[in-house]
């Protein structure tokens, strides 16, 4: 046998490595811990929507005069607009961090899978924002990341349920997004406060139902990570 000869030993090469797996838990827990902060945000909204309605509405009338015209905020209704901005803040917290979650699980279950997701990356973002599309994509690209590592398991239920209260949130303009002001907020709450705390309701519940959803999704693409990853490989990891 020549220098330049390798002996053939029978052992078949290893397989190239798959695509790295990401850490998922602690992307959970974030997102959990803003959803619950965000709920928090919409009862407190609730609350002072009840002390409005209870305080009745000065005889000076709304703060809105119309004509451009804005009476002085009564101490209530101060305290309200930094209610309504604090809410907002939490809000936007709320939504980097599942999106951070959600990127994450999305990888994973394409790196388990082998299968290319459903939804190109644009659409993990304008998904939320394109008009119409945004009534199922998210829900679609929730799903698909779940299905394409558990083929054989029924969509958890809870995946339903939170898209159908977030739909709920979004619809009227008491809800998630509406195009009324701060003050028409406080003048709606002097008038027909009802529908108001419809929609704060509604709100809670989704953000209550999206953080059971990441908890039981998260978990179970854990475990398929804990056990197709070999011991000290990225899916094994916090």
């Amino acid at each position: 046998m020549s220098d330049q000869e390798t002996p053939v030993t029978g052992k078949a090469p290893d397989p190239p490595p798959g695509p790295a797996l990401r850490p998922v838990r602690n992307a959970a827990r974030c997102a959990v811990a803003a959803l619950a902060l965000a709920a928090l945000a919409w009862a407190a909204r609730a609350v002072w929507h009840v002390r409005l309605a209870m305080a009745g509405q000065p005889s000076s009338g709304p703060p809105d005069q119309g004509g451009g015209q804005h009476r002085p905020l009564t101490a209530l209704e101060d305290s309200y607009h930094l209610v309504s901005s604090w809410g907002g803040a939490v809000t936007l917290l709320c939504a980097l961090a599942f999106l951070l979650w959600l990127d994450r699980v999305r990888d994973n279950a394409r790196a388990l899978s082998g299968a290319e997701p459903r939804y190109g990356y644009p659409w993990l973002i304008l998904g939320w924002i394109v008009p119409v599309v945004n009534l199922w994509i998210p829900r679609g690209i929730v799903a698909d990341a779940h299905r394409s590592v558990f083929p054989d398991r029924r969509l958890p239920a809870v995946v339903n349920w939170w898209w159908a209260l977030w739909l709920a949130g979004l619809a009227g303009s008491a809800g998630l997004i509406y195009t009324d002001s701060t003050d028409e907020v406080i003048a709606r709450a002097y008038t027909d406060v009802l529908p108001l705390l419809a929609a704060d309701m509604v709100i809670v519940a989704a953000a209550g139902t999206a953080a059971l959803m990441i908890r039981t999704l998260t978990t179970a693409q854990q475990e398929r990570m804990d056990e197709t990853a070999p011991t000290g490989r990225p899916g094994t990891a916090s």
